[in-house]
């Protein structure tokens, strides 16, 4: 058993705990709840709200459908890629990791950075409001719900999933793996409905489908990107790899499974949406998944924005249960404050992680114009995957020895990051704002970085750190993780 450290001992035996015990993360992940956290991360509200981005832009229904596809296969070879990744490093901390083996610590730590500030607090404080917005709709039949109320049980739900996640971590995948399935049920429901239809004659949508499209290339590129963004979340699974048995086979075998089921779901979906509903329709529609439901199954639609609201908190909590993976991942690294690299001692989960995801989120709650932020999250991410597909080339030539399970040809990364650089310059031109205001967020990230990571501190800093640090370990009753004797 590796030994503990001075610090560790002494604190395990503070806290009246059995100083022999082995503080690690637990490898608990199956292939199953692999698949159940990407999917259901996948799969939130806007397949059953507004699956209307492409359709707004190329106007006819066969465009559409052509473009989900499209999407699906270019996030497909996208998930692949990390897929290889994720299987030669099968680390905790996804991008950051990967990043930091091709280009160093800067790179690596502004990664973490724009997931700290940006892409993960942005992110599940939007899915929680609109959580509270579905939920509180029917209470509030005639008008919409007041934004105190919505605040409040947005805040609530996020609390709870928090304690989940800090309490237990195969609670948690349970958790997922059953909204999950819950999602894909409605999903299912919607898909055979809408069949029911086709089979019945209802064919009018799909006849001269491509009539009217929109062929220029602006309208395909800003559809092509809002399919893109409906599949965002096929990377989330590599923020855990220390924590899924046999990483190097459930990784990829996930990633390839769930990307299969969600690009399959997400077009028959929509055909199943243009056998009921016209394009006026989708596109006036408020809850495309409402509006189906009322015009087939009327009892369906006082039970849709329940689904709604249960597959956001499946979106929400795999974020959670993902992203706290990646912080402390940073953390082990020294990139991120030394308690939030630390586990509960009881239940041996990332708590101080989660709990700064938990204040992050809360903060962010309190915008006004939350779906401002939203939108700077498209440059954010556009960055940080550029970078991973050049660095994944990169090591192609840095490490050509290292073992990869999985090989992808290296045309596919190169050709994955061209058309990455273009969503990038295309998320500039069309968001300047946003665009702008995110980089200079990134950037903001340099100067914290030489001070938390490049600068020397003086002892008197170093001991008032220290002592804050075993101030926050006593409250929490969290260790730093104990190393693995069997590790590569």
């Amino acid at each position: 058993m590796a030994a503990r450290s001075n610090g560790t001992r002494i604190l395990a035996q503070e806290l009246d705990s059995k100083p022999e015990q082995k503080v690690q993360l637990k490898k608990q992940i199956t292939l199953f709840h692999c698949v159940s956290i990407i999917v259901g991360i996948i799969i939130g509200a806007g397949i059953f709200v507004s699956p209307v981005g492409i359709l707004y832009n190329v106007h006819s229904v066969g465009m559409s459908c052509v473009l989900w596809a499209l999407c699906g296969v270019y996030s497909t070879l996208c998930a692949l890629c990390f897929a290889e990744l994720g299987a030669s490093i099968p680390e905790s901390g996804g991008e950051y990791v990967y990043i930091k083996r091709a280009f160093g610590d800067c790179p690596a730590f502004l990664c973490l950075w724009v997931n700290l500030i940006i892409l993960c607090p942005v992110g599940v404080a939007a899915a929680s409001l609109i959580f509270a917005t579905y939920t509180l709709r029917p209470v509030f039949p005639d008008c919409d719900p007041p934004s105190s109320s919505i605040r409040l049980l947005a805040a609530i739900i996020i609390i709870l999933l928090i304690a989940l996640n800090c309490m237990n971590v195969k609670w948690a995948t349970k958790v997922q793996a059953v909204i999950t399935t819950s999602k894909l049920i409605a999903l299912f429901i919607i898909i055979i409905i809408g069949f029911m239809w086709l089979g019945k004659g209802e064919t009018a949508q799909f006849e001269n489908s491509f009539e009217g499209s929109d062929y220029s290339a602006g309208a395909i590129a800003v559809g092509f990107y809002s399919g893109f963004w409906a599949f965002g979340g096929w990377n989330y699974l590599n923020f855990l790899c220390d924590e899924v048995i046999d990483p190097h086979r459930n990784v990829p075998r996930a990633i390839v499974i769930s990307m299969t089921i969600v690009t399959s779901v997400y077009i028959t979906a929509n055909i199943a949406y243009f056998a009921v509903l016209t394009p006026a329709e989708m596109l006036d529609s408020t809850a495309v998944a409402v509006t189906f439901s009322a015009r087939t199954v009327p009892v369906l639609q006082w039970i849709m924005p329940v689904l709604i609201a249960v597959s956001v908190i499946g979106a929400m909590n795999g974020s959670c249960l993902s992203m706290s993976r990646l912080f402390f991942a940073g953390a082990k690294h020294n990139h991120l404050p030394s308690f939030i690299s630390m586990i509960t001692l009881k239940h041996l989960t990332p708590a101080p992680s989660l709990i700064v995801i938990l204040i992050l989120t809360l903060l962010m709650q309190c915008f006004e114009n939350i779906f401002y932020l939203i939108e700077m999250m498209g440059f954010s991410f556009a960055t940080v995957l550029c970078a991973v597909l050049a660095g994944q080339v990169y090591l192609r030539w840095k490490e050509p020895d290292m073992p990869r399970p999985i090989k992808l040809p290296v045309a596919i990364p190169i050709f994955l990051f061209m058309v990455s650089v273009l969503i990038f310059i295309l998320t500039i031109y069309q968001k300047p704002n946003e665009s702008g205001v995110a980089l200079l967020l990134m950037l903001l990230g340099l100067p914290v970085y030489v001070i938390g990571t490049v600068w020397s501190k003086p002892a008197s800093v170093k001991h008032k750190l220290d002592s804050l640090t075993r101030l926050i370990q006593l409250i929490l009753i969290v260790l730093p993780v104990d190393k693995d004797d069997n590790s590569d």
